[in-house]
């Protein structure tokens, strides 16, 4: 199917590009997630990656420990904490962002501009689906 095709071959070229970061593929997510939407609580960036907020937990504290994100006590909830990318953390998003543009460019080169259409509109439909 070429779904399972697309996925594989989109996975591998993850791989690729996350493995000379030091990252693992799954702390790039995370970095990624929080890069998309600057400040996260604890409970919405577990939902977004989904995974429990004890997973989550290792997960922020071996970023921290890399200095890729900090947490930050929330304004008006004192139980809740906000994590936020550090100087570095910010770095290596933009950096993993301009992967993803040029990949994106990269395989739409050769779509017209009403294929590139149809196909966000189907991406659209199958993400809701997800």
């Amino acid at each position: 199917m070429q779904f399972m095709e697309f996925f594989d071959k989109l996975s591998s070229w993850e791989h690729s590009v996350v493995k000379d970061s030091g990252l693992s593929p799954a702390q790039m997510h995370t970095i990624e997630v929080i890069g998309h939407h600057k400040t996260m609580m604890m409970r919405e960036l577990a939902d977004r990656l989904g995974i429990t907020t004890g997973s989550l937990t290792v997960a922020i504290d071996r970023l921290e420990k890399l200095g890729m994100v900090e947490r930050k006590p929330h304004e008006h909830d004192r139980r809740a904490w906000l994590i936020v990318l550090t100087v570095d953390g910010t770095k290596m998003y933009k950096q993993h962002n301009k992967f993803h543009e040029e990949f994106t460019r990269e395989i739409s080169q050769d779509l017209s501009t009403k294929e590139i259409e149809s196909l966000t509109f189907l991406m659209k439909t199958v993400l809701r689906r997800m």
